[in-house]
């Protein structure tokens, strides 16, 4: 077949019947595809029914070849040992009971021809840069990052002829994204990547862009894509001042027409009145003139409304790019002002603060490190989740911490009401003018937290805690560009760049830090942390 995965008249509907996709036809061919799209759209739904792990409500989904698919959130039994996790413990225990001499065929049927499995698993292991861990260590000793890339060694092991990844980066280090992303660009098969990285989405060979229910396909990488974009957006722009041009000129076509037919109007009354010819001749003209008329009031009437139904058009081709708006007062720190005090800190899993650290005035500071380094076991320290083993943490304004999980939601209450938790003096009056700067306008503060997509998630998270009393003057944040598609980024990016009080983000995503105008860089690294400069934010892999 000349395409390897085929979606026909595909249609699917969530149980509280918000429909996805209604007749989507698409399919992808050999080469890696990014499938891009704003949250929400359905790009992780598609990839699931791709997978068969979500059924279609209609249509069909056709795969040739064996589907391998790393889920955007990775769970594995912590109990498991790492050969369990990447399929090939009962081979493991058949070439070594062979090689102890049991010749039993039942061994031989497990193997089947896969003699060096064991061989080609620490091979893959070593490309991801898990040369490290153990094939009889169990999953528990992993970082969660870790775990990322042992689901996707096992992937690879299977060799796959269609390779499905859901935001394969999130909660990956600087060094595992850099394996990951050899990864990618050795992978000789079908591939669709969902993903919010711009540096893995520079890879694939192809951009499939994903919007109301319809897939628009753009060839070459993410920069070419936004190249052909932004060159349809100058357009579609152009088309809307136009036709609202046009517009104008027919409203006043249509007035023009009126007062000309109101005049003759007037003048016929005036003829009729004086009398001044045959009734029957008047009458005849009365009939024609009110004919005329009303043929000349529909042709106007049908061009306003096809110059309206031109706006519309042209309106609609135009991508709603709409920014987060935190214009928040009492959120300001002054230059100088004491923000964060640490002092001789040691952490809960070894990590430590050697000596003292302040945090002064509306300062930017970017945690960084590999996973594992304790990142963010600093930050629930800070935030008081978490008591230090020694030393003293004292934050000397209000704070709020948004982790990387967003568990500070109720799935269960709207967004309205998740924020009326944290600021109970606020009326809904006010949440609701607040809540619409964070694009939640209307019935979109009544859906519940347990229906929205991750960036929908995440935006109510940081509305919630912007919006908190007192309002917050230090604000954490743990990786929070994981699950947000490229506009949610900027939007949290414009968002941040109108928050005036002192910011730690931990985060691997360093276009993003660098966005967002950081002015400190620490680096947690061997148990401790250490303030470095710009150029070494990129540590050697």
């Amino acid at each position: 077949m000349s395409t390897s995965i085929t979606c026909t008249s595909l249609a699917f509907t969530w149980p509280d019947g918000t429909p996805v996709f209604e007749g989507l036809d698409v399919a992808f061919g050999p080469g890696r595809t990014g499938l891009v799209g704003i949250n929400g759209s359905g790009k992780s739904t598609l990839l699931k029914l791709i997978a068969g792990e979500l059924p279609p409500a209609d249509g069909a989904v056709r795969v040739a070849g064996e589907v391998g698919y790393l889920p955007q959130n990775v769970t594995l039994d912590t109990c498991l040992k790492v050969d369990e996790a990447l399929g090939i413990a009962a081979k493991r225990v058949a070439l070594h009971g062979i090689e102890a001499g049991d010749v039993a065929e039942e061994h031989f049927e497990t193997v089947g021809d896969d003699w060096d499995v064991e061989e080609r698993a620490l091979a893959t292991l070593g490309e991801l840069g898990l040369a490290h861990v153990e094939l009889d260590r169990t999953i528990g000793e992993v970082s969660g990052g870790e775990s990322v890339l042992l689901r996707l060694a096992a992937l690879l092991l299977r060799r796959p002829d269609v390779l499905l990844l859901d935001e394969p980066t999130n909660n990956l280090d600087l060094y595992a994204r850099r394996r990951l992303y050899a990864a990618v660009a050795s992978w000789p098969g079908v591939m669709v990547v969902v993903s919010h990285d711009r540096e893995l989405l520079e890879l694939v060979d192809q951009i499939a862009d994903l919007r109301s229910g319809e897939i628009t396909w753009y060839g070459g990488n993410y920069s070419a894509y936004e190249e052909v974009l932004a060159t349809e957006q100058e357009a579609a722009e152009r088309m809307v001042r136009v036709a609202e041009a046009d517009l104008k000129k027919q409203k006043r076509e249509l007035v023009d027409a009126q007062v000309k037919l109101a005049r003759r109007k007037r003048y016929g009354q005036k003829m009729w009145d004086q009398k001044r010819e045959p009734k029957i001749v008047m009458g005849a003209r009365k009939r024609a003139a009110q004919e005329s008329a009303g043929k000349h009031r529909i042709m106007h009437e049908e061009k306003l409304a096809e110059a309206k139904e031109r706006l519309d058009e042209a309106v609609e081709a135009v991508r709603d790019d709409d920014e987060i708006r935190v214009d928040l007062p009492y959120t300001a720190v002054p230059p100088g002002r004491q923000v964060l005090t640490l002092q001789d800190l040691e952490l809960a899993y070894g990590a430590r603060v050697s000596g003292g650290f302040d945090l002064r005035g509306p300062e930017r500071i970017a945690l960084i490190g590999r996973n594992g380094a304790g990142k963010t076991t600093l930050l629930r320290t800070i935030a008081g989740e978490l008591e230090p083993v020694a030393g003293e943490v004292r934050a000397h304004v209000p704070l709020r911490f948004l982790p990387q999980r967003l568990d500070v939601l109720d799935g269960e209450r709207s967004v309205a009401e998740n924020v009326a938790r944290f600021a109970p003096g606020a009326t809904n009056n006010r949440i609701r003018a607040r809540l619409a700067r964070f694009l939640f306008r209307g019935a979109r503060a009544d859906q519940k937290a347990a229906t929205l997509s991750g960036g929908e998630r995440f935006r109510a998270a940081l509305a919630a805690l912007m919006l908190a009393e007192p309002a917050p003057q230090l604000l954490m944040l743990d990786e929070p560009t994981n699950n947000l598609d490229m506009a949610s980024v900027r939007q949290l990016t414009s968002a941040l760049e109108s928050y005036e009080g002192a910011l730690i983000v931990a985060s691997h995503d360093l276009p993003f830090l660098e966005s967002i105008g950081i002015t400190r860089r620490l680096l947690l690294e061997d148990g401790e942390m250490k303030e470095i400069t710009s150029e070494a934010v990129g540590y050697p892999a």
